[in-house]
């Protein structure tokens, strides 16, 4: 194993989380973080390192563990997205938390006039992090791993769906970590709700506007502030002179990733009405090179459970009976969809109309409908009379087609060209707006979102501002009042004469 020298769990005693209840962890967590204070940056990076090391050194358990939730889920997937997808983030908040902890001084003016200020980014102490099954380590680890940049104990709860994955990371979590600086919470504990419950300095929760609803209700009584990362129907639009090939290309293997059951799965897709035959022949020509056999395939992913397996397909009749048109790649000899291995065939529909089911909700996996446009003003029209999506696609040249489509539209991001590449770059946030969810984080986003930004100013004004604000108040007070009012009077009114001029 790689464990960084400074933890110590034989010292510890190798205790599992399994030992205690939740409440009893978190009591645990914040007399830690009251004993020992705010970590220096040693002690951060040395955390956010060891949580690299449960991921790494444990990479081909927790394939197996993916592979057996899910039926059939390639390694190749769950390696590059819940172990190594972790690193991008993980490394970025490792390189920078020295930096971002420090505190900064602003108004440096000020500060020679005798007023200094000072900017504090503190820990808010225990962080809870509520993960999906999806994803069920990289929506999990990535939070974590802010929350110790920013100087954070951390409450994890995994998905129950992904149970063995779960069960995985709480068997070796205790190598690397004591549960007073990370736990790991699973079914035995209780439920998602019951950690929702938990009166921790902030809550973290990423899953369906459903759940993260009751979630949002449940910290509310506590007053715990909540990040909700939350899903959506994500629309992709093809622009009138993109290239029609490389768009169908695109948008056919960005909807079939992990099954099509990702947050920022394209769910539907504007293109130019006279090249929608066209667009739908080279996405279904696309799918059957990829696909030569689906049921038995081991890196065809599966749907997640019975639930939803029967959820999507549903949605797919429900469409065909009601007018839509389906287009789906099922191998020559295979029967799909197929209940045993859970297996649904990738499915593109057109004709979709007001009133089908698909219409509204979002599918979770390996569905795509194509609407035809002829003016974009459509397409933007179509978006904003439905929730704001967690991402947008666009396919097409970085033009002002592109730019009317944002300046038109709320989203949580926009991707052109490929798929969730805003997930690469230290620098961008990832996040929703309205009901695709609530905050960000990823880079310093995340540091931020799991710090308080606390001020502190240092007077040494030979004036008091009390004194001033407090009865009784003389004559010169009352002078000094209407001279204010006068000079900010006038520089309004200096500024409403500029807007005039421009």
């Amino acid at each position: 194993m790689t464990k960084p020298a400074e933890v110590n769990t034989a010292a510890a005693g190798r205790v599992s989380s399994e030992a205690h209840t939740m409440t009893e962890l978190l009591e645990i967590q914040r007399a830690a973080f009251l004993r020992d204070g705010i970590p220096d940056a040693k002690t951060r990076i040395d955390r956010i390192t060891r949580l690299s090391s449960l991921l790494l050194d444990n990479a081909d358990e927790i394939a197996e563990a993916l592979e057996a939730d899910f039926g059939s889920r390639p390694r190749e997937l769950s390696i590059a997205a819940d172990v190594v997808g972790c690193m991008i983030d993980l490394t970025h908040q490792r390189r920078h938390a020295e930096k971002w902890m420090k505190e900064v001084n602003v108004a440096k003016g000020q500060g020679l006039a005798g007023f200094k200020q000072r900017l504090r980014h503190d820990p808010l102490g225990v962080v809870g992090i509520m993960g999906p099954w999806n994803f069920p380590l990289q929506l999990t680890f990535v939070p974590a791993g802010s929350a110790f940049a920013a100087g954070n104990r951390v409450l994890m709860r995994p998905s129950s769906i992904t149970a063995r994955t779960t069960d995985v990371i709480a068997k070796h979590a205790p190598d690397y970590f004591t549960v007073e600086e990370f736990a790991v919470i699973t079914s035995k504990h209780g439920s998602g709700s019951d950690f929702a419950k938990l009166k921790v300095d902030h809550m973290f929760f990423t899953g369906s506007p459903e759940v993260g609803a009751s979630v949002a209700v449940e910290t509310a009584k506590n007053l715990v502030p909540v990040t909700l990362e939350l899903g959506g129907k994500n629309p992709a639009v093809v622009d009138a002179d993109a290239d029609i090939d490389k768009a169908a290309k695109f948008l056919a293997d960005a909807r079939m990733v992990n099954g099509g059951q990702v947050c920022l799965c394209p769910d539907y897709v504007f293109v130019p009405e006279a090249k929608v035959g066209e667009f739908t022949d080279k996405v279904i020509a696309r799918w059957k090179d990829k696909f030569a056999t689906i049921r038995s395939n081991r890196e065809y992913t599966a749907t997640i459970n019975e639930k939803n397996f029967n959820r999507i397909v549903d949605l797919i009749d429900d469409a065909e009976k009601l007018g839509a048109t389906k287009h789906q790649v099922i191998p020559a000899g295979e029967s799909l969809p197929d209940a045993d291995t859970r297996k649904i065939p990738p499915t593109l529909l057109t004709g979709v109309k007001a009133g089908m089911k698909i219409e509204e909700d979002e599918v979770f996996g390996p569905v795509l409908t194509v609407y035809p446009y002829r003016k974009l003003s459509e397409v933007i029209s179509h978006i904003t009379s439905h929730p704001h999506p967690l991402t947008m696609y666009w396919s097409g040249d970085d033009n002002d087609n592109l730019k009317t489509l944002a300046d038109s539209t709320r989203s949580g991001s926009i991707n052109a060209n490929d798929f969730a590449t805003h997930l690469f770059s230290g620098g961008l946030p990832f996040g929703g707006v309205g009901k695709s969810g609530m905050g960000n984080y990823h880079g310093k986003f995340g540091f931020e979102t799991f710090s308080h930004a606390r001020a502190v100013t240092v007077s040494t004004l030979p004036l008091s501002v009390a004194e001033m604000m407090s009865p009784p108040f003389t004559s010169r007070d009352k002078k000094m009042t209407n001279s204010q009012l006068k000079l900010w009077a006038r520089l309004n009114n200096r500024a409403i004469k500029k807007l005039k001029r421009r």
